[in-house]
């Protein structure tokens, strides 16, 4: 697995695609699986050998497929995020009220979601922040957390500016209480238990030491 250093840090940090590529090894064969908008959209273009995933996309798309080659766009095929993407095999389509349905009646068995915060205790914020330069957009987040058993949070592990992104408590808007199951960043997996954040693995290259100095929130093994 190759690694890119974080700017003005020592801490090998995985690229989009590897991350994408690490939380697609731990979705079950047979799910039934929402991406959501930003990073979570590549998890598509990943799905391990000898296993089935159903890909959703919250705009009515059920059986999203890899990202098309360049030059090979269909456009008027796109996913929540307006990006391209191809339909697999026996995919359906279908407008924004059944597509919710879905999502709020358990239909879906896990959604990967992008993330401002998450806090020790699983509580997730990712439609606003406090700055006015960027405006809110709920979207289909908060519909998601409360429809489906697990929520799998990608992103990264610290802000442009090197802040934490996973806290004791979360200081933005909540979309969720105590929903998160999950945490994959550009330096480790961790997992949400009832005593906090557990770690599951370190991006190789990193130590316990070094991250949990760019997490606010405690570490546990």
């Amino acid at each position: 697995m190759t690694v890119q250093k974080l700017n003005a840090q020592t801490l090998n940090a995985l690229s989009d695609a590897e991350l994408a590529a690490r939380v697609a090894q731990d979705i079950p064969d047979g799910s039934y699986v929402n991406l959501g908008i930003g990073k979570p959209t590549h998890v598509s273009s990943y799905v391990p050998e000898g296993r089935e995933v159903t890909y959703h996309s919250e705009n009515g798309l059920l059986g999203v497929g890899p990202t098309p080659p360049e030059g090979e766009e269909d456009v008027e095929l796109i996913d929540a995020s307006k990006r391209y993407v191809t339909a697999a095999p026996g995919a359906a389509y279908f407008e924004h009220s059944d597509s919710f349905a879905m999502m709020r009646g358990g239909h879906i068995d896990i959604a990967v979601l992008g993330a401002y915060q998450v806090a020790e205790n699983g509580d997730l914020a990712n439609w606003a922040t406090l700055d006015e330069k960027f405006p809110p957009a709920v979207g289909g987040a908060m519909d998601l957390v409360v429809g489906v058993p697990r929520i799998f949070v990608m992103m990264r592990h610290v802000n442009r500016d090197g802040t934490p992104k996973l806290l004791k408590r979360c200081t933005y808007p909540l979309t969720g209480l105590g929903v998160v199951s999950r945490v994959y960043t550009d330096l480790a997996v961790l997992d949400v238990t009832p005593a906090g954040f557990r770690l599951v693995e370190l991006t190789p290259g990193n130590s316990l030491s070094d991250v949990q100095a760019m997490t606010e929130a405690t570490i546990l093994t």
